[in-house]
């Protein structure tokens, strides 16, 4: 006699199905990759009648195996799904049905001649609270928790809107199965379910959430905040107390609140704001997030050029089923209205400098070592700040030092590995650029206010075109730090190891190189670098167009390389994109259309084009090389650039080549597939095209900034006698140089003399040796003005003779 559920089995799914939304299912069935000449049974982390009946209605409705059939393998008939048993305890010792599930199957399976296919499924509903913040939809969301009967009816009525499934890879019962008794292989079968289940949990919904009170007090009560307040009171009681009482303040002070149901409200918010500011949010690169969410501690790492990062950030990981992490951010933003939103969204929240605050620090410290060994998701932007001038800043050390320091001393204890995810963020138009602009120009940065952000929001109706966000390739710390420093292991667990120093900035250095790997073209940038080549910012439509698809096709993903996102449509589409958010004039004519931008026009554009400048120096370099000469052998060719392509890696991020003259060679080969560049006996010339050899010597001017600064700074260095500069006075006065420079031609290009260029620059020649410190003074070697003078060929005489009267007035 059937039991009354069973009874009601049709209606109840019928029901279900009327009622629930799934808003994701990860993989798409589809892609599952199941074989249909298998048996399969799907495996569910627990018994539950409303998971059981959304998966039956799943699979019917998707055409995969039914997830309700009974199935008759040779002798024993078998169900296409199964739960993995309660792991609770009982006081009596009777085993219960269901509590070996796979026994039936193994028993089966070695008398068929064909294998059975397990797929693991994940439900979780609502995943966290609804839009409501009431006590019910707090109730009622998935968590950590186990769920009992009446809970989840309550998460089906309330949160059968927001529902997600995640199927697993489909696992063969025979690479379980060992020939042991089937009681065993049962266990085995369970327990590495339960460990995959374990990790898709993690995946989705994070490790559990401490409370915040107990969590900020574990902090203050942790053996190293103790030892500090220790040294700071010495013998009085009064002090000791007085320092506790101010380390808790630090810690509220410090610590997030993260809200499930903040999050999902603000992802509600988001997705209304992000449809109506762009036309789109392009995402490439999570698959490689998912596949260690599960078992890594990960700390997000993305560029920096708007406040919008973390926002679209987290709202992406939330969107594609993943944890948002908890945010470093500055104390600035840790505004009246804005600041609890924020906090409870998982901001934290730090101050500018820990100088001088030794209780602050190690407060701080100790926070952030428990969310990292806790296994919560991290995020923090290793530049610092938001780059005004669009390029990728120097990695800071403080926040990758902390988090080096947490991963050592975790590792002595056993704790999870720990992976650092790259992220590049590009954007089609900016909030911020006007604001950009101005603190280039020399303005002061203004205070982050609540009335400032709410200016910001009056932008909403401007166009802004689509970003992309865009995951680059994870970095594992342990794998760094073997190849950094293979004895490593050995200072796990203990205090601050010597070479700790030295691996910080390299470390820095590897994650900023990924992060400008991952970066791809839109159509603001393509034209940027197009229309800014030309020297007073107008040029022909069609030429325009040309130089377009040529940036595109050199950046285009060659055979073996990895696959690089480019804007769709032609050429034409791109610029009238650009011209919709008016960053571009077009003018008719009937001779041929004309595209220019003003003054305002090109400093913005300035901006965008140096987020992806660093995709085409190589190319840009080679071009330039033939400015002044037709011909180059690709010997002499190598010969020319070795000494400058280093310096000018480590200025623009880049992973050098493995080697330089394959590298150059692949790009004359491109640059003569595309014309700009004749076979001329071993060696390449100049075509005679006129249009391709302006194609050409706009490629050129791309990089010709850059190499002006260098002369520059050389020129500076070279004429005085070592030990003349220290590396402040060095950068100040090439930088003055590179002001007086820009005023002579009339650039408006305030990054073109930005300081921090300028010291990336001395330190570049001191990384490859070129300089070196005695006493505070700079030195240098006489092979560094051979190096010098043979570069200066580049040059053609006419700029030669300008930069070299520019560079005549002496600092000191």
């Amino acid at each position: 006699m059937a039991s009354p559920i069973s009874a009601l089995h049709a209606p109840l799914r019928r029901l279900l199905t009327a009622w629930v939304q799934v808003r994701r299912i990860e993989p798409a069935p589809e892609a599952l990759g199941l074989d249909p000449a298998l048996p399969t049974v799907y495996v569910l982390p627990r018994a539950s009648l409303s998971d059981t009946l959304l998966l039956e209605a799943l699979t019917h409705r998707h055409g995969l195996p039914a997830a309700g059939a009974r199935q008759q393998l040779g002798e024993h008939e078998v169900g296409a799904r199964l739960a993995l048993p309660s792991l609770r305890r009982r006081l009596w010792r009777r085993r219960r049905p269901g509590e070996a599930p796979f026994e039936a199957l193994i028993t089966a399976s070695r008398a068929l001649p064909q294998d059975i296919q397990l797929v693991p499924v994940s439900i979780f509903w609502g995943r966290a609270p609804g839009k409501r913040f009431g006590l019910w939809h707090l109730l009622a969301a998935d968590s950590w928790r186990l769920t009992g009967r009446l809970r989840r009816l309550l998460s089906v009525a309330v949160n059968g809107r927001d529902v997600e499934v995640h199927f697993g890879a489909p696992l063969r019962l025979s690479e379980l199965d060992d020939g042991r008794e089937p009681a065993v292989t049962n266990r085995k079968a369970a327990r590495l379910l339960r460990v995959h289940f374990r990790r898709v949990r993690t995946q989705v919904l994070g490790p559990d959430l401490s409370h915040h009170r107990t969590l900020i007090e574990g902090v203050v009560t942790s053996p190293e905040v103790r030892r500090v307040i220790e040294e700071l009171a010495g013998d009085d009681p009064r002090a000791r107390a007085r320092l506790r009482r101010r380390a808790r303040r630090y810690g509220r002070e410090i610590a997030s609140n993260m809200s499930y149901p903040v999050m999902r409200f603000l992802h509600g918010v988001l997705r209304r704001l992000w449809h109506r500011l762009y036309d789109g949010v392009d995402v490439q690169g999570l698959e490689s997030v998912k596949a260690l969410a599960g078992d890594h501690s990960l700390v997000y790492v993305p560029c920096h050029r708007s406040h919008v990062d973390y926002l679209l950030l987290s709202y992406v990981l939330y969107d594609h089923g993943l944890m948002p992490p908890h945010i470093a951010a500055g104390r600035n933003l840790d505004m009246p209205l804005i600041g609890p939103l924020l906090r409870r969204a998982g901001a934290f929240f730090m101050r500018r400098s820990f100088r001088g605050q030794a209780l602050y620090a190690r407060v701080f410290n100790e926070y952030l070592h428990r969310l990292l060994s806790r296994g919560h998701p991290l995020e923090y932007f290793i530049e610092g700040g938001r780059s005004r001038s669009g390029r990728m800043l120097p990695a800071r050390s403080g926040m990758l030092a902390m988090t080096l320091g947490s991963f050592l001393r975790s590792r002595g204890h056993g704790g999870q590995p720990l992976a650092f995810v790259p992220v590049y963020i590009g954007y089609e138009r900016v909030l911020e650029d006007a604001t950009y602009q101005r603190e280039l120009a020399g303005s002061r940065k203004r205070k982050e206010t609540p009335l400032g952000l709410l200016r910001v929001l009056g932008r909403l109706r401007q166009p802004h075109g689509r970003v992309a966000v865009n995951i680059g390739e994870p970095l594992a710390l342990a794998t760094f730090l073997d190849h950094q420093r293979p004895d490593w292991r050995n200072a796990a667990g203990e205090g601050r190891p010597a070479w700790l120093d030295e691996v910080i900035p390299r470390l820095g250095e590897a994650l900023t190189r990924r992060i400008n790997a991952a970066a791809t073209l839109n159509p603001v940038n393509l034209v940027a670098l197009g229309l800014l080549a030309t020297p007073h910012h107008a040029i022909e439509a069609d030429l325009l167009e040309r130089q377009l698809a040529l940036l595109v096709d050199l950046h285009r993903p060659r055979p073996g390389r990895p696959q690089r996102g480019l804007p769709a449509g032609s050429p034409r589409d791109w610029l009238d994109e650009v011209r919709a958010l008016g960053l571009i004039a077009y003018h008719p004519h009937p001779l041929g259309d004309i595209v220019t931008a003003d003054e305002r026009q090109a400093s913005l554009l300035g901006w965008y084009r140096n987020n992806v400048l660093h995709l085409f120096a190589l190319p840009g370099i080679a071009a330039f090389a033939f400015r002044h000469h037709a011909y180059h052998d690709p010997d002499d060719l190598e010969a020319l650039l070795a000494p400058i392509w280093p310096v000018m890696a480590r200025e623009l991020s880049l992973e050098p080549p493995p080697s330089l003259r394959a590298a150059l060679d692949e790009v004359l080969d491109q640059l003569g597939a595309a014309g700009l560049l004749e076979r001329d006996g071993d060696g390449w010339r100049r075509p005679a095209s006129l249009t391709s050899d302006e194609q050409l010597r706009m490629l050129g001017r791309l990089m010709q900034p850059a190499l002006e600064r260098g002369y520059l700074l050389l020129s500076a260095l070279l004429g005085e006698s070592p030990g003349h500069f220290t590396a402040g006075t060095l950068g100040d006065h090439a930088r003055q140089l590179a002001e007086r420079l820009a005023q002579l031609t009339g650039r408006a290009a305030p990054e073109f003399f930005d300081a921090r260029l300028f010291a990336g620059l001395v330190e570049s020649l001191e990384v490859e040796g070129w300089l070196w410190v005695e006493a505070g003074r700079l030195h240098y070697a006489r092979e560094l003005r051979q190096t010098a003078s043979r570069s200066r060929a580049l040059f053609a005489p006419a700029l030669r003779h300008r930069l070299q009267r520019v560079a005549r007035q002496r600092g000191g």
